[in-house]
């Protein structure tokens, strides 16, 4: 039986779409003023990645300026959500299992920070980690909350979105995963489960 979960924030926890207007709006803003060379279909695609991918791994993939990366940075390190944000329906089944449950989560501290809190599920978790991805990745954040709390890797599931990050850092570990993937986004990843939905993490943990 599974007693510790790693637990991904950003499309996992929440998702970014229904709360896409009290998250993006700001940065969307702020793009719309920069001059990023992209087409309009490049744009469009940007924009919609930004939802399921930290900024600084689109900026890279869409080779945006520079210039213009420092400065959404800069707006985007000192950003705080500050309206209520709506979990996800299947939270529950991450609320309802025993044991101790940390969040992982990439992206700039203040905005991630936030938007924990906004989603008022602060006590739900016994730790916080937010990994800047520009200088480290999550594998090393799960080797460092593994010795921090003297964590056994064979009691740990770690639970995630994203086949490339979480998921492949924690088979790399020998840790067992759970890829949530409702839009069949990976059909080819390889992880312990697969769930369109979180209905059968209790029993992926062998609660």
């Amino acid at each position: 039986m599974k007693q510790v979960f790693f637990i991904d924030l950003d499309n996992t926890i929440y998702f970014t779409k229904p709360n896409e207007d009290v998250l993006m709006k700001g940065l969307y803003d702020l793009l719309e003023k920069q001059d990023l060379k992209l087409t309009d279909e490049q744009y469009v695609a940007a924009k919609a990645e930004m939802l399921r991918t930290p900024f600084l791994k689109v900026a890279e993939k869409y080779e945006f300026p520079k210039e213009v990366t420092d400065r959404l940075i800069d707006y985007l390190s000192n950003r705080e959500v500050t309206k209520a944000l709506i979990p996800s329906d299947d939270y529950h089944y991450i609320k309802s299992l025993k044991g101790r449950k940390f969040i992982v989560t990439a992206g700039f501290p203040k905005q991630q920070y936030s938007k924990v809190k906004m989603l008022g599920i602060a006590d739900d978790f016994e730790d916080v980690q937010v990994v800047d991805v520009a200088v480290s990745n999550k594998k090393q954040a799960f080797l460092n909350l593994i010795e921090k709390f003297k964590l056994n890797t064979e009691d740990i599931l770690i639970i995630g979105d994203d086949a490339e990050s979480e998921i492949k850092y924690g088979l790399e570990l020998g840790i067992e995963t759970f890829l949530l993937d409702p839009e069949n986004l990976h059909p080819n990843a390889k992880s312990t489960y697969i769930g369109k939905n979180l209905s059968q993490l209790r029993q992926a943990a062998g609660q």
